[in-house]
């Protein structure tokens, strides 16, 4: 399951002392990714903090902010925390304490939900998110440069796969729980549990990354974030094939922001209860066992069709639920909303997984934390154009949102197809 087997002892794009660790640095990475993706799912903004919102009675207009605020404030602060890191001999510590304040914030919503009244609630919880989402940008631009460091090219993928793979199994073990629970539809003590259970998983997930190996790395060239902007728009200007890459991960940005609306049309025509959740969470689940073999090996080989397959993917997976508001059978559309999330979480771990291989893969490492920075920050700002689109879209309902969405899918799609493979990405024009 760690994959000591596959790695090869003749590193190529790592520094020399970095090689020998290479296996006991992949193990640790894996058992991070576990305990991190299973903290994500049972605790994120996708389909868990919905359900604590709906449990609450806050405000409807506040759901439209959840993938929003999570994805904003996860890519516009990285500019700025792009510059810091560069600084830093070693990168992981940034990680570590960006997942401890990720399990802070999980633990302050517990009294918020217990104590607060409905609409106060929300906007503190948001608040929380804020704060949360941001720790987690921070750990991304760490996790790049620090993956780029410690695992050699050609083995990137795998490693994200197998990160994916275990956090699916634990995910689906999480799930069934879920689907036991037979008490009060309106109990507020699952969620709690479920927020209380992410807060140690974020815990688990720093101390393992504090035990990669991570030999210190160069200092120089730290930049603030005007220069960092600077560096940034210099490599946007220069290089069309990472202008491309930022358009097809813009477009792309439709498949991360998808779930949110699929929970509001499912529950508009499913009823969905507690139960419901945890057999949605075990599609997702399901779907990240499934993915991560196929995804971990296609990216190492090329993961620009990663990318590209699962914008399709996630393309057939709206089509889907559309269908099924026509289909009058309750236990149909129910069958058939499982897989839609089967599909959905199968194109979301494509596209972030296609995504971090191919910009890790394209970029020299003394320059990796820059193009991270400044490309998830350009979406972050997609993402606040979005979370208004969704605004305005609750005066529509969640059907016309979800075919919105897909237009955007299929324009990802394309622009995956004209894309150039990593290697050749930061070639001049």
């Amino acid at each position: 399951m760690a994959g000591d087997d596959d790695l090869d002892r003749a590193c190529k794009s790592i520094p020399v002392e970095s090689c020998k660790e290479t296996p006991r640095n992949f193990r640790t990475n894996v058992y991070n990714g576990a305990a991190s993706k299973l903290a994500e799912q049972i605790a994120g903004p996708n389909l868990i903090l919905p359900w604590l919102f709906q449990l609450l009675g806050t405000p409807i207009w506040m759901f439209g902010f959840l993938m929003p605020i999570k994805q904003t404030f996860s890519l516009l602060p990285q500019m700025v925390v792009a510059g810091q890191i560069r600084q830093l001999t070693r990168r992981k510590w940034v990680w570590v304490g960006s997942g401890i304040v990720q399990a802070l914030c999980l633990l302050l919503m517990i009294p918020v939900a217990l104590w607060f009244p409905p609409t106060p609630a929300g906007f503190t919880l948001l608040a929380l998110l804020v704060i949360f989402s941001t720790a987690s940008g921070t750990a991304s631009v760490a996790f790049q440069d620090v993956l780029g460091k410690t695992i050699d090219k050609g083995h990137r993928g795998k490693l994200l796969a197998r990160r994916a793979l275990v956090g699916g199994i634990l995910t689906t073990v999480a799930g069934l729980l879920l689907t036991r629970y037979r008490g009060n539809q309106q109990d507020l003590t699952p969620v709690l549990i479920l927020l209380l259970v992410a807060a140690v998983l974020w815990v688990l997930a720093a101390l393992f990354f504090a035990l990669i190996r991570e030999f210190p790395g160069a200092v120089q060239g730290g930049r603030n974030a005007i220069s960092e902007s600077r560096a940034g728009l210099q490599f946007f200007r220069q290089q069309r094939g990472f202008r491309q890459f930022l358009l097809a991960r813009s477009l792309l940005l439709s498949v991360e922001l998808a779930t949110p609306f699929f929970i509001l049309h499912a529950g508009h025509l499913l009823q969905l209860k507690i139960q419901s959740i945890g057999a949605l969470v075990v599609a997702v689940g399901i779907s990240q066992m499934l993915s991560s073999p196929f995804w971990g090996q296609m990216a190492d080989r090329t993961s620009k069709n990663v990318m590209s397959l699962s914008a399709l993917i996630a393309f057939s997976s709206v089509l889907l639920a559309i269908m099924l508001t026509f289909v009058p059978v309750y236990s149909i559309q129910y069958a058939g909303y499982l897989l839609v999330f089967v599909l959905i979480g199968l194109a979301e771990a494509g596209v972030r997984l296609g995504r971090k291989t191919y910009l890790v893969d394209a970029t020299p490492h003394e320059e990796r934390a820059t193009y991270t920075a400044f490309s998830n920050s350009m979406v972050g700002i997609i993402a606040i154009i979005s979370g208004i689109t969704g605004l305005v879209a609750q005066w529509l309902g969640a059907s016309v949102m979800l075919l919105f969405i897909a237009v955007f899918m299929l324009l990802g799609f394309l622009a995956c197809r004209k894309m150039p493979e990593a290697d050749a990405m930061i070639t001049i024009d």
